[in-house]
C-alpha cells in the first residue's frame, strides 16, 4: 500500500512537471525562439550606454505593446525607464529587464580579441537579459489570459544598472510599493538559483579645480588638479590598510589633463567603495571625502563631488529561490550544437581559468549561502520586495563578465539557448506563483523577518536626481 501510494506520488509530480514543461506558454517560447533572437541581437548591435538606451528601451517596449502591455515610459524622471502592465486583480508579479552596455568593449561577433569600431560592448549579457524578460513576462501574460487566473504581471525596464543605479530611482519613487514578489535573472557562464549576495556600492566622481600655468616658465603661479587627484588616491590606497576585510575601493582618473606643460586647472576621479554591508559602504566614503578634501587643502585647489550611484546589498529569499531552483531544474540546460562547440573551443583557449563545455548541461546545486562579488541596484529592489533571481549560461563556460569574450558570445546561438532557458523558468516560476498564493504569503513572512519589521528605506544616492549624463 505504502509503495503504491508512493508509486502514484512519483507520477503526480512527474506528470505535472512533464504538463509543465510542455505547457502552450514553454511551446510558444520554442516558436519565438528566432524572434527574440533577433531582438536580442539588435540590441547587443546598437550596446547602448547606461542612461543612453533610446532604441534598446523603446524596442523592447514597442514588443511589450504590441502583445497587449499597457506602457508607460519616462518613469521615475528617467527617459529610458518604464513599466508595462498587464491585468487588473489579483497578486502583482514584477519581472526587471536590463539593457546597457558597458564603454570600452567594443567587439565583434567572433572567438577572436577583434574590436568592432563601437564604444561600447554588451560585456554583461543585457541585451539577453530584458530580451528574455520581456519574453517571460508575454508568456505569462497569456497564461493568465488563457486560464482566467486573477493576477498582474509588470515588466519593469530598468536602464544603467551598470554604475547608474536605475533601479534605485525606481524604488524611491514608490514604483515597487504595490509588488508582492520580483523576478529577475543575470547571464553568467554556468546556470544556478542558489541565493545570491552582492556588495553593496556608493560612487561618486571627485573633481578638482586649479590654476593653470607655464609648466616650466611659471610654474609657481600654478596649482595643479592632477597633483590634487594624486594625492587624494595616495591616501585612499594607504587607506587600504585599515578597511575591514572583503572592503573594496576602486578608482579610474577620467580626467588629467591635456598636456604636459600646461598645469592642469582641472582633473576629475571616479570612486567605487563597496561592502557587503552598506553600513560599511557609507562609513568607507565618508573616509574617502574626508582623504579628497585633506587633496584639496595640501595643494591649494578647490574639490566638489557628484554622486553618481549606490545601491544595497542583496536580500535573499530562501522561498522563492528553492521554487526558482526546482523550475530551473525542470527546464535544464542545453546541449551545444558542432558549429557551438567550435566557437566555444575557440574561446576557452583564451580563458584563464576554462571549464568544461559539458557544463552547460547541468544546474548547479542548491546553496543557501551566497558569496558577494559585484553589486547591483536589484539590492534595492530586493529591500523593497520578496526579490528573487537566478543566473543563466549564455557565455562559454568559464567566461568571466564584463569581458571581450561574453561580449563575442552575446550574438551566437550559446547565447540564445540560454536565453530561452532564462525566459522559460522564469515563465514557470511566475505561474507558479500565481497559482499558489500561500507560496507568496511564506516569501512575504521571510521578507518581513529578514529585513525587520521596523526597516526604513534610505537610498545610498541621497535626493538626487537620475544621473542621466555619467557616461559623457
Amino acid at each position: 500500500m505504502t509503495n503504491k501510494w508512493m508509486l502514484c506520488l512519483f507520477l503526480g509530480i512527474y506528470t505535472g512537471m512533464w504538463a509543465q514543461k510542455n505547457s502552450p506558454e514553454i511551446q510558444s517560447l520554442n516558436q519565438k525562439k528566432a524572434a527574440y533572437a533577433a531582438i536580442s541581437d539588435q540590441i547587443w548591435d546598437w550596446a547602448e550606454m547606461g542612461y543612453q538606451e533610446v532604441n534598446s528601451s523603446a524596442l523592447l517596449a514597442e514588443t511589450l505593446k504590441n502583445n497587449g502591455f499597457k506602457v508607460t515610459m519616462g518613469v521615475a524622471g528617467i527617459p529610458t525607464a518604464f513599466i508595462a502592465e498587464y491585468g487588473t486583480s489579483g497578486p502583482t508579479l514584477g519581472i526587471l529587464g536590463e539593457y546597457d552596455a558597458l564603454p570600452g568593449l567594443s567587439q565583434q561577433a567572433i572567438p577572436a580579441l577583434a574590436p568592432a569600431g563601437g564604444v561600447g560592448g554588451h560585456g554583461c549579457g543585457h541585451h539577453l537579459f530584458g530580451t528574455a524578460s520581456v519574453a517571460a513576462a508575454i508568456e505569462v501574460k497569456n497564461f493568465l489570459t488563457r486560464t482566467g487566473t486573477p493576477g498582474k504581471i509588470r515588466f519593469y525596464g530598468c536602464p544603467a544598472e551598470e554604475g547608474g543605479s536605475g533601479k534605485v530611482y525606481m524604488v524611491r519613487e514608490g514604483l515597487f510599493d504595490d509588488v508582492d514578489v520580483v523576478l529577475h535573472w543575470h547571464p553568467a557562464s554556468t546556470h544556478g538559483a542558489s541565493a545570491a549576495a552582492s556588495l553593496a556600492n556608493k560612487s561618486a566622481k571627485f573633481r578638482f579645480k586649479g590654476i593653470s600655468a607655464h609648466a616650466a616658465a611659471a610654474p609657481d603661479q600654478g596649482r595643479s588638479a592632477l597633483d590634487a587627484v594624486e594625492a587624494m588616491n595616495m591616501m585612499v590606497n594607504m587607506m587600504r590598510e585599515h578597511m575591514p576585510d572583503g572592503s573594496r575601493i576602486h578608482y579610474v582618473i577620467t580626467d588629467g589633463g591635456k598636456a604636459p606643460n600646461v598645469v592642469p586647472n582641472f582633473a576629475e576621479v571616479y570612486y567605487y567603495a563597496r561592502d557587503k554591508d552598506r553600513k560599511v559602504v557609507m562609513n568607507l566614503f565618508d573616509r574617502i571625502v574626508k582623504a579628497a578634501e585633506g587633496a584639496a587643502l595640501g595643494t591649494e585647489t578647490q574639490m566638489e563631488y557628484e554622486i553618481i550611484g549606490g545601491t544595497h546589498e542583496l536580500l535573499p529569499n530562501l522561498t522563492l529561490q528553492r521554487m526558482v531552483h526546482e523550475k530551473l531544474v525542470q527546464v535544464g540546460g542545453y546541449s551545444y550544437s558542432q558549429a557551438d562547440q567550435q566557437f566555444a573551443q575557440s574561446i576557452s583557449t583564451t580563458l584563464d581559468k576554462p571549464l568544461p563545455i559539458s557544463a552547460a548541461q547541468k544546474i548547479a546545486p542548491f546553496q543557501e549561502v551566497g558569496i558577494p562579488g559585484g553589486s547591483t541596484d536589484v539590492g534595492d529592489v530586493s529591500f523593497a520586495v520578496p526579490t528573487v533571481g537566478m543566473r543563466i549560461a549564455t557565455w562559454v563556460p568559464g567566461t568571466p563578465s564584463h569581458s571581450w569574450q561574453a561580449v563575442a558570445t552575446g550574438k551566437t546561438n550559446i547565447a540564445h539557448n540560454g536565453m530561452m532557458v532564462a525566459a522559460k523558468t522564469i515563465t514557470l516560476s511566475a505561474i507558479e506563483l500565481l497559482q499558489k498564493p500561500k507560496l507568496i504569503e511564506q516569501a512575504r513572512s521571510e521578507f518581513i523577518q529578514r529585513r525587520g519589521s521596523n526597516f526604513v528605506y534610505t537610498p545610498l544616492i541621497g535626493d538626487r536626481s537620475p544621473a542621466l549624463d555619467y557616461r559623457n
